[in-house]
């Protein structure tokens, strides 16, 4: 009967399985084939061991482990948006985030790509020479506006945190407010500075005073 029931499963192959032989003990082995009354038993390195059929009594399946348990994976993070870039670039120029927006709002409108008359680019409207004094790529929406912040604190600090003349050099440069001694006479620079400085007002954070 042990030999009938070994003859059924000539050429079969098992992914994995253990020989039982009449003394107890268990052959591994990737598969066997029955040929008469000889068993091979076949290696996965391609070793093969041949027994007399007698002494198997059985072939059991190795059992296999079970897949390990893997954490499902998180969805990317979204790619940030053009206030998260103002906001992150106020964090880390020390300067209120309102300010920042209420510049970028007058400046390009949030547009990240814009590029005025004059050649001004991206979100801060920086100028190619004050972008390269900067060592930023202005076309880059996160270096410009990170740039532009920085150009705007170191213009704080020039003028003793003066928003007036940091505007003023901001829009017009440093060398109309030192000829002017203050805010020059230009309607356009006068118009940005009341419309960054309104909009500034419209947040909870107060402004400096002049």
């Amino acid at each position: 009967m042990k030999l009938f029931c070994l003859t059924l499963m000539a050429g079969s192959a098992l992914a994995g399985e253990y020989a039982v032989l009449s003394s107890g003990f268990r052959l591994h082995a990737e598969r066997h084939e029955t040929e008469g009354a000889v068993v091979r038993l076949y290696s996965k390195d391609g070793g093969i061991i041949q027994l007399d059929a007698a002494l198997i009594t059985a072939f059991e399946r190795e059992e296999e482990a079970p897949p390990a348990l893997r954490e499902p994976a998180l969805p990317p993070a979204p790619p940030p948006t053009t206030r998260d870039l103002v906001d992150r670039a106020a964090r880390n120029s020390g300067l209120p985030s309102q300010l920042v927006h209420s510049v970028v709002a007058a400046e390009s409108a949030y547009q990240p790509h814009a590029v005025s008359p004059k050649g001004a680019i991206g979100l801060m409207q920086l100028m190619p020479a004050t972008a390269r004094a900067l060592n930023a790529d202005p076309q880059d929406p996160a270096q410009n506006v990170e740039a532009g912040a920085r150009y705007l604190r170191e213009l704080l600090l020039k003028y003793d945190r003066d928003p007036y003349k940091a505007l003023a050099a901001y829009n017009a440069g440093t060398g109309a407010v030192g000829k002017y001694n203050g805010v020059p006479p230009y309607p356009e620079t006068q118009t940005y500075i009341q419309r960054v400085l309104r909009k500034y007002k419209q947040s909870t954070e107060p402004v400096p005073a002049r």
